[in-house]
């Protein structure tokens, strides 16, 4: 039973990571529509932003799982970032 709380528990990690990632995305995006950006600018902004992903999730998956990449990390980033989508298109719309 312990080994599916810890697996629950990098779960909720991962859905936690992908929130982040795209609350930080979109922020980016609302940067973006404040002040007028070049497209080198705009390139610079998204390397960096990935860049900086990457090196967090890589950090994350260290930390929670010693460096193995286990499916349902993935998954909760995934999750994570697609519930955080859908909670913004809906308070986008209300």
């Amino acid at each position: 039973m312990p080994e599916i709380q810890g697996e629950l528990i990098i779960f909720l990690v991962s859905v936690v990571t992908g929130i982040m990632l795209r609350l930080i995305y979109r922020s980016i995006g609302i940067f973006r529509q404040l002040v007028e950006h070049s497209l080198i600018f705009i390139g610079v902004e998204d390397l960096i932003f990935w860049v900086g992903a990457a090196l967090y999730v890589f950090v994350q998956i260290y930390h929670t799982s010693d460096g193995s990449i286990r499916w349902y990390f993935i998954l909760g980033l995934v999750f994570g970032t697609l519930f955080c989508e859908a909670v913004l298109r809906r308070l986008k719309k209300g």
